[in-house]
């Protein structure tokens, strides 16, 4: 199944198996995976990788503080049995979301698979444990700092499209319609590009 993504029906018939005991098989699989390569590969994080995650953004984008960047991704599925609307997205398909963190680098750093494509980024977000755990406090972010160059303290921050709300450790962009011309001619950035990948 995770090999050649054929149904449960199909292997259940190849290896003359019920299609339940495919299910368990497949099941199992899945959560001993997990638990064996979760620690090595997708360990929590703590404040040592989010002060190692905010020094990367620093070297390579110039970007004090920031400790990763977070969004969802549509992944298009066919609609399951009895599910209404709740997997139809904005896009017009059926989907599952993933919810992602990543570092400098494009490396993930926390994930979550699987809320409705019904969903918006903000709800899921909000009802994630990521999500849950950056407004309890208790994600052991580091404690804010100057940022270089300047005694200007602020706080470790992830950063969001505007799908998402601000909160004190989750930044977004200025909301466009909100921004007038002569207000954006004031503004004055550095470039800061988001590496696209598909």
């Amino acid at each position: 199944y995770l090999a050649t993504g054929n149904s449960f029906r199909s292997l259940a018939f190849s290896f003359r198996l019920g299609f339940r005991t495919v299910q368990c098989i497949v099941q199992e699989t899945c959560v001993l995976i997990w638990t064996l390569l979760q620690p090595q590969f997708l360990p929590k994080p703590d404040a040592e990788l989010w002060a190692k995650t905010a020094d990367g953004y620093f070297s390579k984008w110039d970007f004090p503080n920031c400790i990763g960047s977070m969004d969802g991704k549509h992944i298009p599925l066919t609609k399951p049995p009895n599910s209404g609307s709740l997997y139809y997205d904005y896009k017009g398909f059926f989907s599952i979301v993933l919810l992602a963190v990543a570092d400098a680098f494009g490396r993930l750093l926390v994930v979550d698979i699987g809320s409705y494509g019904s969903c918006s980024d903000d709800g899921i977000f909000s009802a994630s444990c990521l999500g849950k755990h950056l407004c309890e406090g208790s994600l052991d972010i580091p404690a804010a700092k100057k940022i270089p160059g300047t005694d200007l303290i602020t706080p470790h921050v992830f950063v969001a499209d505007e799908a998402f709300a601000l909160l004190p450790n989750l930044m977004k962009p200025y909301a466009r319609r909100q921004l007038t011309t002569q207000k954006r001619e004031g503004i004055q950035l550095p470039p800061f590009p988001c590496p696209q990948t598909n």
